[in-house]
């Protein structure tokens, strides 16, 4: 079955933007109204999970994440990949039903503010941010230089016209269209950037590998280019063994990054940031 594997420009953290009161002073953006309350599991397995609204969205005035782990919720307010959360593991699996009314005009980045404050409102959330060291995946310029493609102007952009139903090409590859930044379906992956920095590609990428990338390229401009990459999905272990499934994912992304983009994926030690909770009530207040 086809799926899609969406992976949104990342969001600008705002910690504690101010903003100002009828009085004069400053108070930090909060919804107009919000509720949080146990989730009611909407599938027949208790297991579906529905996120939308907010802004940028269809509905930007209302947003909901019904049968959500807290996870998600956090993730969104802070713009969170899992490898950048240090914490209790509980936020993965207790979930809940939240609803909030955004005020109109609400950016992005006031509305992730939103977030953070219903957090410790309600969950009486204490968290800082700071250096961890890890994994990382530094990206440098292949030997041969980049095969990178400068963006020109919006009419001079390739679109194959590719519209509603995700369809496949005859090599099994997802057709994306304008507008479209990935898909996945079984085996085969695609990426497509339009005008976008390499910072936009980073985060893409970061959230593929599971590990935070470094751009040590140096490139600065805006990109037009689609990648493609395909891997086998056999992925069990030996019946028996006790050996770790293969992850044959990274290294065929890896590879295609090279190949096709002429840029290099190396892993190495590195020091990343991460949101360290402190404190975090797993029963939220009443609404």
């Amino acid at each position: 079955m086809m799926r899609w594997a969406w992976n949104p420009v990342s969001l600008v953290m705002a910690i504690l933007p101010a903003c100002f009161t009828a009085t004069g002073q400053t108070a930090a953006p909060v919804f107009e109204v919000a509720s949080v309350k146990p989730a009611t599991p909407l599938g027949p397995r208790g297991l579906q999970s529905n996120r939308r609204g907010g802004p940028g969205s269809v509905d930007p005035g209302m947003y909901t994440c019904e049968n959500c782990p807290v996870f998600w919720v956090l993730s969104e307010a802070y713009d969170l990949q899992p490898w950048e959360y240090v914490g209790p593991e509980w936020v993965h699996s207790v979930r809940f039903d939240f609803a909030a009314k955004v005020p109109p005009g609400t950016s992005k980045e006031a509305f992730q503010t939103m977030l953070q404050n219903l957090l410790v409102d309600r969950f009486r959330l204490a968290a800082h941010r700071e250096k961890k060291e890890m994994t990382v995946y530094e990206m440098t310029v292949a030997r041969n230089g980049p095969k990178l493609r400068e963006s020109g102007p919006p009419e001079a952009r390739e679109d194959d016209g590719a519209t509603g139903k995700l369809r496949r090409d005859a090599e099994g590859f997802p057709i994306l269209g304008k507008g479209t930044t990935m898909a996945v379906v079984p085996g085969h992956a695609r990426i497509r950037s339009d005008n976008q920095p390499l910072e936009w590609f980073v985060h893409m990428l970061s959230a593929q590998l599971q590990g935070p990338v470094i751009d040590s390229t140096g490139l600065k401009a805006k990109y037009d280019f689609v990648l493609s990459w395909a891997w086998e999905e056999n992925n069990e272990p030996g019946a028996g063994s006790g050996a770790a499934a293969p992850d044959p994912y990274r290294p065929a992304l890896m590879s295609a990054v090279q190949s096709q983009l002429g840029l290099r994926l190396q892993q190495r030690k590195g020091q990343a940031g991460v949101l360290v909770v402190e404190r975090m009530e797993k029963v939220p207040t009443a609404n």
